[in-house]
């Protein structure tokens, strides 16, 4: 039991550093420092995009149109920091 709550921990954690990633590459695209044109750029952008789109478009479904701000991935960091803590306040007790 103990390890399956540390690799929940793990799997929330990596998570967490894909959506920061596709914050980050998704910026760089943006402002033309990388091209997606060149495939192993997209295939990045792509494989972040399918791990953290469906989550975020849930999201983006109840926050108000901001126009170009997104601030989609803030809310899921904000989420997946949340479920952290809950775990390690809640379930860890009964656990250890």
């Amino acid at each position: 039991m103990i390890a399956i709550f540390y690799l929940v921990l793990q799997i929330l954690k990596l998570y967490s550093y894909v959506v920061i990633a596709n914050v980050i590459v998704s910026w760089l695209v943006a402002f033309n420092i990388l091209n997606t044109q060149n495939r192993f750029v997209y295939s990045i952008l792509e494989f972040s995009y399918r791990l953290t789109d469906p989550i975020l478009n849930r999201i983006r479904r109840f926050l108000p149109n901001l126009g170009s701000l997104d601030i989609s991935p803030v809310i899921l960091l904000l989420l997946i920091w949340f479920v952290e803590m809950c775990m390690k306040l809640y379930i860890a007790p009964m656990i250890f």
